[in-house]
């Protein structure tokens, strides 16, 4: 059975608890409910408290949190692949985490998320704590790893009931009908018509076609 979980900011909790807010997790969306978010499909809310990732940027990234990494016997072939995770990759990782835990998961399941960012985007925030909370050390790693990455909890995750997913799917009604014109319709569409999602993702293969066209044309290979 497949489990689906969305992933967000604690410092702006809008699936969690309808909330705003500023925070670090750069590169994910904040404030509303995407258009395109099947909300009738999703099974959990888990938010990240922004410390977290950024703390972790530093234990993937710096000298010294890859000694440490080392020390834990971690390859050093995945070491060194670690800056291929920005702050939002990190927060998708540690969501992940949060549902294996809440749905005591083992060696029998699968899990799937995305890495949407690499870490040379935010090569400036390193600068930035090293800064202004001092050049990363072998104790700070040891203290990023335990506390943000090896113990983290389930707080601040709600496994979603049929009436929380509609107070969910509810909100982009304030954003897309009455902000931008979007049709009422179509917003009840999507949670009535078992056959909305399904045509929506059908058109996939079409917009590949159109990526690799464009990407011919620019000379670019993937």
């Amino acid at each position: 059975k497949i489990k689906i979980a969305a992933s967000e900011a604690l410092q702006c909790p809008t699936l969690l608890m309808n909330g705003y807010g500023a925070h670090r997790i750069e590169g994910i969306g904040d404030k509303h409910i995407p258009w395109i978010h099947n909300v009738k499909n999703t099974d959990m809310v888990c938010a990240i408290d922004d410390d977290n990732p950024m703390r972790i940027l530093r234990l993937f990234n710096e000298h010294a949190g890859h000694d440490f990494l080392k020390q834990l016997k971690v390859d050093s072939n995945v070491v060194a692949k670690l800056p291929y995770m920005g702050i939002s990759s990190i927060s998708n990782m540690l969501s992940a985490i949060k549902m294996a835990k809440y749905f005591e998961m083992n060696e029998n399941d699968v899990i799937f998320t995305v890495f949407t960012d690499s870490a040379d985007m935010y090569l400036s925030r390193l600068s930035e704590m090293n800064a202004s909370e001092g050049n990363y050390n072998i104790n700070q790693a040891a203290i990023d790893w335990n506390s943000a990455l090896k113990n983290q909890s389930i707080d601040y995750v709600k496994e979603l009931s049929y009436y929380d997913k509609k107070a969910i799917h509810n909100l982009k009604y304030f954003t897309w009908v009455e902000q931008q014109g979007k049709d009422v319709e179509e917003l009840n569409a999507q949670w009535y018509d078992e056959n909305y999602w399904e045509e929506r993702f059908s058109v996939v293969p079409q917009w590949d076609e159109l990526i690799k066209e464009f990407n011919n044309k620019v000379g670019v290979s993937v």
